[in-house]
């Protein structure tokens, strides 16, 4: 194992299981459906759970044995008895985005991490994916937030007649962590970008 190699670890070994993992049970479970004829891909029964509508009220608090000075809060959730095709395809985009930013996420760090232990830590193309890794997680994280609350909001707008355009402020998370990580890999990208220069400046000196 060579230097840089080593630099890796152990993110380069637990980035690349979980990749493999996640892509195992996605081919495994594409194979069991085409073999059991019962197995779908869908939901049975689309939910939404309205957590911007909390209540507390008083057979609440008994039913779930609060105690004096304390409140359950009571968060409706919305259900499709009788799901149609357009109400599945809404409970998949409240959902799948999430999932496509985790594989491509893994995929380029993945991708990032073996070239950095093929062709070395101190690079500009090191510095290259690095960059592409930050700018997937910020624009990734905003994209699929953006999705799922948009398809949520209209998937309640199926269930509910209780309805109003600031519904989807409530429905709305925005992912400070993942924004600010993003940044962050950004900014190292920058500076390691610099630093590269400056190595290789110095190499050129000597």
């Amino acid at each position: 194992m060579t230097e840089d190699s080593k630099l890796l670890e152990p993110l380069s070994t637990v980035v690349s299981f979980v990749l493999r993992l996640l892509i195992g049970i996605l081919v495994l479970g594409f194979a069991l459906s085409l073999f059991d004829s019962n197995m779908h891909v869908g939901y049975g029964n689309p939910c939404v759970i309205a957590d911007f509508a909390s209540g507390s009220a008083p057979d609440t608090d008994a039913t779930f044995n609060a105690k004096a000075g304390a409140h359950v809060m009571s968060i409706p959730q919305y259900c499709a008895s009788h799901p149609s095709a357009y109400q599945n395809v809404l409970a998949t985009l409240g959902e799948l985005p999430s999932f496509i930013l985790l594989i491509g996420g893994l995929f380029v760090l993945n991708s990032l991490l073996r070239a950095a232990a093929r062709d070395g830590v101190y690079t500009p193309q090191t510095a290259s994916r690095l960059r592409l890794l930050g700018w997937w997680l910020l624009l990734g994280s905003l994209a699929a937030e953006l999705i799922e609350a948009t398809a949520k909001t209209a998937l309640l707008a199926t269930l509910t007649t209780e309805f109003s355009a600031g519904v989807w402020l409530g429905m709305w998370a925005t992912p400070y962590l993942a924004v600010l990580t993003a940044l962050g890999l950004i900014t190292f990208a920058r500076i390691m970008r610099a630093g590269v220069t400056m190595r290789e400046d110095l190499a050129g000196t000597v």
